[in-house]
């Protein structure tokens, strides 16, 4: 499966307001790592040697069974988080950094601060 197309998406949060269809492709993201497992999961192969990991090394670290693994790593893979792809029995599984980069960006501090609202004063006349 190839990497989904991706554009530049959402400001920081604090920069600027979202638009609704930014705020719901991020919340599909967030709502896929709002899961410890899913979380560890994503970490797990993305710190991995080679920036992929095997399903056969993902495994044995949780008291799960492999079907409830599967699913987890589905719901990343749905979310365009992971992509996988199989060799021989195994899956080996990868994240793709240009959708995980916009999970980064949405809370990444402001290098300047943002810019002052102000407010008129209504002059009368």
């Amino acid at each position: 499966m190839a990497a989904p197309a991706t554009t530049q998406c959402c400001a920081p949060i604090a920069r600027e307001p979202l638009s609704e269809n930014d705020a719901a492709e991020l919340a599909t993201l967030l709502k896929a790592v709002a899961d410890p497992v899913r979380l560890r999961l994503l970490s797990m192969i993305g710190s991995h040697t080679g920036g992929e990991a095997c399903v056969c090394d993902l495994t044995g670290v949780f008291d799960l069974t492999a079907p409830t693994i599967s699913h987890h790593l589905k719901v990343l893979r749905t979310a365009g988080l992971i992509d996988g792809e199989r060799r021989g029995t195994w899956v080996y599984y990868r994240i793709i950094p240009e959708v995980v980069k916009k999970l980064g960006a949405l809370f990444t501090p402001l290098t300047e601060p943002a810019p002052e609202r102000v407010e008129l004063e209504l002059l009368s006349v």
